[in-house]
């Protein structure tokens, strides 16, 4: 089969497999919404262990900068001078500039992997109920997003690579 045919079955069959994990053993441990992130940037940053490396070491180092800006944040006493929103702003700014310069660090320089870590751990933190909180930030179990968020960008990446390498096989030229 084609390319494009071979890499459209593995893409969808490895996605309900993904799906399958998600909604079922793996509920709660992995999310597919981050995974399929993942997922995406790997094939977008070339689809090759260069991409994979970048997407898993950037996107947990996304999520990293995430997590500390929003220990930061929850940690804003809400009579602060310049007013929460303020300095939640401030907080992100200084944060995303750090993260950006980090692509100074050649093992940190693929900045939009970095950035949909740090993304998707917002969305996580902002769209789920009671987990912007010092308790879920700071505890040792699953809900922590460094957790929870990074094992989803790690299974993530390696459906991309396994649905690359299947649709390979699949291929004729």
């Amino acid at each position: 089969m084609n390319s494009l045919t071979a890499l459209s079955f593995s893409i969808g069959i490895l996605a309900g497999v993904a799906t399958f994990l998600a909604v079922g053993p793996l509920s709660g441990f992995f999310f597919i919404w981050a995974a399929t992130i993942a997922w995406a940037a790997y094939f977008a940053l070339g689809g090759n262990k260069e991409a994979l490396k970048n997407t898993i070491v950037c996107g947990i180092f996304g999520v990293f900068m995430a997590w500390l800006t929003a220990i930061l944040i929850v940690n804003i006493p809400s009579n602060a001078a310049l007013g929460f929103p303020m300095m939640a702003a401030i907080a992100v700014t200084i944060a995303v500039i750090v993260l950006c310069l980090a692509a100074n660090i050649p093992a940190l320089a693929t900045i939009p992997a970095s950035v949909l870590g740090y993304s998707a751990t917002f969305a996580y933190l902002l769209q789920t109920p009671d987990k912007l909180t010092p308790e879920v930030l700071t505890g040792i179990s699953i809900d922590n997003p460094l957790a929870i968020i990074s094992i989803s960008i790690v299974i993530g990446t390696y459906f991309g690579e396994w649905s690359g390498l299947l649709a390979a096989k699949w291929t004729k030229e």
